[in-house]
């Protein structure tokens, strides 16, 4: 009906406003802000996508988006007032194998590469005998976990397997796990997002355990402190999600990781203690880009500046620092990893796929041997730890036996976990 009372030469002008409106609000959605989200997806290439209301979040930090703008024909086919439900079908004997479906009202849509398959949308009884249609939240289950390739689909109380290969429904009953606004599986956890919280639950049973449930922004999310009891940051740091900014550590076995605002110092075995950077290092405020250690000192690189400080009780700030990347190492910044191996005089600077060396007594210090490292295309930290060297790539890190292995390798070996290294005991 309005739109009978506009007139053709109104249209362009009507399309600068809808614009204008679109990119306020992309503007006031913060995730830090505390959102319910509407669905979680992993897209093909393990980053999470967010979805809030006709926008969307990538990944753990950065500004919203228009989900269109990803996923196009979302609002052609329908107004998008908010994705239902969402997931990532992830079984490679499938022939919908790291499709991802978006559930809005009673349609489904499935994409490859972002590109709408053909014939979509299509009513989700079509596609999912036996799913009702208004669902709260959607999630895949490999036959590795579930016993069959399946899809879990929440609705209300409702709890929904169904069998990817037969098509068969089988009704559940999670008694212990709250009703989810959204879900989905990462690292191979599973996880129930209700409200600004979340819970990390059995996909079979539904069974909760540990301590549960948690503020999503501390696990899910790059943001600032916020909780209630913020006195002790540890468990944060070490069982969050979001990648690590850098690592380091020493011949004495503590390992510094950052992030963000904040950082774990693992002191051998004995004891792992959180707190701000801007606490511990108050020159540097927050967010490092790499650090490494050398000669008991830590040195710690943000943008174009390397700050230096000796390593204590507390850590003392060099008088003359900040200096400049290029001054300091002969590297033009910002880099994204460095390390030094063992009681070593060189210095590995990362930046892309390029790593060089610098000779920490030579004057002036030059970044030298370049030579390129084929299997990633970027390394978010790295470090010396038990004899080797070890690289941090998203939420996975990889231990190789030296730098050359590092550029000789013709693929990644066995992934670890970096919760797991960082002591996250669930």
């Amino acid at each position: 009906m309005a739109q009978d009372l506009i007139s053709p030469e109104d249209h362009q002008s009507v399309g600068v406003i809808v614009q204008e409106v679109d990119i306020s609000a992309a503007e006031t959605l913060d995730r830090c802000e505390g959102l319910e989200m509407d669905a979680v997806a992993v897209n093909e290439e393990g980053i999470p996508y967010f979805f809030k209301g006709d926008h969307l979040f990538k990944g753990f930090h950065g500004k919203a988006e228009l989900s269109n703008g990803s996923f196009a024909e979302l609002d052609d086919h329908h107004h998008l007032g908010h994705v239902d439900a969402a997931f990532r079908m992830h079984y490679e004997n499938s022939t919908d194998h790291d499709h991802m479906y978006f559930f809005l009202d009673n349609k489904v849509f499935s994409y490859f590469q972002h590109k709408l398959e053909e014939d979509n949308p299509k009513d989700i009884s079509e596609v999912f005998p036996g799913i009702p249609d208004h669902l709260d939240a959607a999630v895949e289950c490999p036959k590795s976990e579930c016993g069959e390739d399946s899809v879990i689909f929440f609705k209300g109380d409702d709890i929904f397997h169904f069998n990817v290969k037969t098509k068969a429904v089988d009704m559940k009953e999670y008694k212990s796990m709250p009703n989810c606004t959204s879900a989905f599986r990462f690292l191979e956890n599973y996880y129930c997002f209700h409200g600004e919280m979340f819970s990390k639950f059995d996909p079979k049973t539904g069974d909760v355990h540990g301590r549960y449930p948690k503020e999503a922004r501390d696990f899910f999310m790059r943001c600032p402190r916020f909780s209630m009891d913020f006195s002790n940051h540890t468990e944060r740091e070490q069982c969050s999600h979001v990648h690590l900014d850098a690592i380091a550590a020493d011949m004495d076995g503590n390992v510094f990781s950052f992030r963000g605002h904040h950082f774990v110092h693992m002191k051998g075995n004995q004891s792992v203690e959180g707190d701000t950077i801007e606490n511990a290092f108050k020159e540097l405020h927050s967010e490092v880009n790499a650090v490494f250690i050398y000669d008991k000192h830590i040195y710690m690189m943000k943008g174009d500046g390397v700050f230096v400080y000796k390593i204590g009780e507390p850590h003392t700030h060099l008088e003359g620092y900040p200096k400049p990347m290029m001054v300091e190492l002969g590297i033009e910044g910002p880099v994204d990893a460095a390390f030094v191996m063992g009681k070593s005089d060189v210095a590995h600077v990362i930046k892309g796929q390029t790593m060089y060396d610098v000779d920490m007594m030579a004057t002036p210090r030059v970044a030298t041997n370049e030579r390129v490292i084929p299997i990633v295309t970027k390394v978010d930290a790295a470090m010396y730890h038990d004899g080797g060297l070890v690289i941090v790539v998203g939420n996975h890190l990889y231990r190789f036996d030296s730098p050359e292995a590092l550029v000789a390798a013709p693929v990644l070996p066995e992934q670890h976990l970096v919760t797991e290294l960082l002591g996250c005991n669930h």
